[in-house]
């Protein structure tokens, strides 16, 4: 039987392909893993072998119109504990975690689960270390329970804002204790303390954190946030882009060292319309009285130049967190220093006057007069007249007269023939009764009643006379803020023009800039914004009507404002004083509000004081003050130095008040003013606070300062013994051995060798 011989080459080739095949298998499927899929093992290697933390953002400056900071950031070192690295090193170096057993609620249902006890791991593991050197502090041992159950993620901040001897000492000393850093955060600095408080407002820590973006870290280190005011309304703005820390891992998954870092980047310069060199002046003035607010606007753009209340806080208190007992003592102070009563609503008095006043010109009442016998009656009810209440009377007036003496009896006919329809347009073309829009949190609307608001509020009620009169002098249910009282004011100043008031002036970069939206046109516009032109309802010459009365309130002899009056410039204005009721007090609401100069109005003023008798005798010497002071430094005269301020508070901030006098003033003056009127209404108190981020005292687990013992970890488990190999076994080697540990160092008394 013949067999076919096979070519022993055909076999070699057959066998190089098989190789070549294979070798060509082998490439492609090292191309697939380390190109095609690089990227991915490359991030899953380096996801095991790094740690991320989240950076918080830097955020913008806060600024004046001429560019004086007012806000900026700081920076501030903190301890801070890294839980589940801190649970790590305690299983690593000591062994299980102890565990603890809480109760919660899953799909309804209550059930138990344990958890690490953190609270032993820190006392027992991690203080002792610290009060060896004198670095441990005592904490709230519930919050930290709480902390490490609910936001393990991020890192709990042990110590807040250390000093410089405390870093010094985490510097000099190796604390070599997994999970515990020092981080550098920045934080506010409100650079002239209480000035502007209630308008700059504060900062604190998210009320919750970002559960979704903290999945993108090891770690989540979450923005500071507005609580209020400026830092509120514009923290879209002011918070910027936070940073990235990646940090080595080693072996064991113990964080080493940082690998590198992306810089945060800061948030937007907020420049406000207020001028810091009047708003000092403002506040200075308003110190002489225990509660009040003073606003000073620009009539020609509705620009708010200064905005003051007292009494006042420091923000500084709230950063990075505010102690338990200081934020007790704000909240439980009578004076409510959180109150921004610049923006709270108050019975305006004979102030209101004004609105009375334009709303009869539109009417068509301007030649109009009315007798003043002492009061007028409707219904049952005799409204008396101030004068009337002296035994005496103003007789037969016009409006201008009416203005000067601030006659109750001619505006209760005046306003009744206006009607309550005309005076309520006239109050809401002025932007009475609402919101003005501003950046300022909890800004009250205020009250402009009327039929429509009465069916709504008091439905068992109608409406009246008697109502249309008191609210005809600002009585009655009439509430008003002093900011509001200022734009109404400044829109006669300027001749008709209701200007909405402005506040925040633009939004710049780090570049200086203005930050433009995705149309490319500024965020922020610095135009002013005209709410209602009343030169469409009134003539020049009926709107001077009212501005030649409130000048002669102030410059002749008679009118209630002669204490507003300074040498060489002319000052038109209008006294008031309110019955009202203030947290269940009775309480008296003391007004002036002006302008100046009469001929080219620069500045408007409103002053209120909460417990000043008359506003002529309290409320004006304030706006003298500060528009004295203000023309001074226009013309250079007077340089005001900014400086950092103090909370304002008075000892006895209910005490009736019977004049302001400020010694360096014009000759003193005196003042005829309308006594205290009939009828009381509740004010409606603009509350700052919110939210703040509230440092609790230690409680008595979390009390580990000064303890001086140092807790040794229990001894280890000793190993089962070793079984021998097959090696030993066959030639009859024994084990080694293992050597007893070394006797742990005697601890010395500091001091002896």
């Amino acid at each position: 039987m013949n067999r076919r011989r096979v070519n022993p080459i055909w076999r070699l080739q057959f066998l190089a392909l098989l190789m070549l095949l294979g070798l060509a298998a082998l490439l492609g499927k090292l191309w697939l893993v380390q190109v095609a899929h690089g990227p991915e093992w490359t991030a899953k290697i380096r996801g095991s072998s790094e740690a991320t933390v989240r950076i918080p953002s830097v955020r913008g400056e806060i600024r004046d119109r001429n560019g004086t900071t007012l806000v900026q950031n700081r920076a501030s070192y903190e301890v801070d504990f890294y839980l589940p690295e801190m649970v790590k090193g305690f299983r690593e170096k000591v062994g299980p975690p102890p565990l603890t057993e809480y109760r919660t609620t899953i799909n309804g249902m209550p059930k138990d689960l344990k958890e690490p006890d953190i609270i032993k791991i820190v006392n027992t593991a991690v203080a002792p270390r610290l009060d060896d050197l004198d670095l441990a502090r005592n904490y709230n041992a519930a919050q930290l329970q709480r902390h490490f159950r609910t936001n393990t993620e991020v890192p709990y901040t042990y110590i807040k804002d250390i000093d410089f001897e405390t870093m010094a000492k985490f510097s000099e000393h190796d604390v070599g204790l997994p999970g515990v850093d020092i981080t550098i955060k920045p934080v506010r600095s409100y650079i002239y303390g209480a000035l502007a408080a209630h308008m700059l407002g504060y900062v604190g820590a998210p009320d919750d954190t970002n559960k979704e973006e903290a999945k993108k870290y090891t770690f989540y280190q979450g923005d500071a946030e507005g609580k209020s005011n400026i830092e509120k309304s514009m923290d879209e703005y002011l918070k910027g882009k936070p940073g990235v820390r990646y940090m080595r891992r080693n072996a064991k998954g113990q964080i080493e060292g940082v690998l590198r870092e992306e810089p945060p980047q800061q948030g937007a310069n907020v420049n406000l319309t207020i001028d810091a060199r009047i708003q000092m002046i403002a506040e200075e003035a308003l110190r002489s009285v225990g509660r009040g607010a003073a606003v000073v606007v620009d009539p020609n753009n509705g620009n708010i130049l200064a905005m003051a209340s007292v009494p006042s806080f420091d923000p500084n208190s709230f950063i990075p967190s505010i102690k338990l007992k200081d934020w007790e003592a704000l909240r439980k102070d009578e004076a409510d220093p959180l109150v921004n009563r610049a923006v709270s609503a108050f019975p305006p008095g004979s102030t209101f006057k004004l609105v009375t006043t334009l709303a009869g010109l539109r009417k068509g009442l301007a030649n109009q007069h009315f007798n003043c016998g002492g009061g007028v009656s409707y219904g049952d009810h005799f409204f008396h007249c101030w004068i009337g209440e002296k035994g005496g009377s103003h007789g037969v007036i016009g409006v201008s007269d009416a203005i000067k003496v601030s006659c109750n009896s001619f505006f209760y006919q005046f306003g009744n023939a206006a009607g309550i329809e005309m005076i309520d347009e006239t109050g809401d073309s002025l932007g009475l009764g609402k919101t003005s829009g501003i950046e300022i949190t909890n800004e009250s609307p205020g009250v402009l009643p009327g039929p429509d608001w009465m069916r709504i509020h008091y439905p068992r009620e109608r409406w009246s006379q008697a109502y249309t009169a008191n609210v005809s002098i600002g009585q009655g249910y009439d509430l008003v803020t002093p900011l509001q009282l200022a734009m109404v004011y400044a829109t006669v100043a300027n001749g008709g023009v209701s200007y909405y008031p402005k506040l925040v002036q633009s939004l710049t970069g780090a570049d200086g800039k203005p930050i433009l939206n995705e149309k490319g046109v500024p965020v922020v516009s610095s135009a002013p914004k005209v709410h209602r032109d009343l030169r469409f309802d009134l003539k020049s010459s009926q709107i001077e009507i009212a501005r030649n009365g409130l000048l002669r309130v102030v410059n002749e002899d008679g009118g209630t404002g002669a204490k507003g009056r300074l040498s060489g410039v002319k000052v038109a204005g209008k006294t008031g004083t309110a019955q009202a009721m203030t947290d269940g007090r009775k309480d008296t609401i003391s007004w002036f509000a002006c302008f100046a100069p009469y001929d080219s109005p620069k500045y408007t003023i409103a002053v209120m004081v909460q417990g000043g008798e008359h506003g002529g005798s309290v409320a004006a010497p304030i706006a003298a003050r500060i528009l004295s002071r203000t023309l001074a430094m226009d013309e250079g005269t007077y340089t005001p130095q900014l400086a950092w301020l103090a909370p304002a508070h008075k000892a006895n901030p209910f005490q009736m008040i019977a004049a302001v006098d400020f010694k360096d003033s014009n000759p003193k003056l005196t003042a005829t003013d309308e006594e205290n009127l009939d009828g009381s209404t509740n004010s409606d108190m603009a509350a700052t606070s919110a939210n703040p981020d509230v440092e609790l005292e230690a409680d008595a687990n979390g009390k580990v300062a000064g303890q001086k013992k140092t807790v040794r970890p229990p001894p280890a488990p000793t190993p089962p013994p070793r079984k021998p190999s097959f090696f030993e076994r066959l030639f009859g080697i024994r084990p080694k051995p293992t050597p007893p540990p070394a006797p742990s160092p005697v601890r010395r008394p500091p001091g002896r060798r």
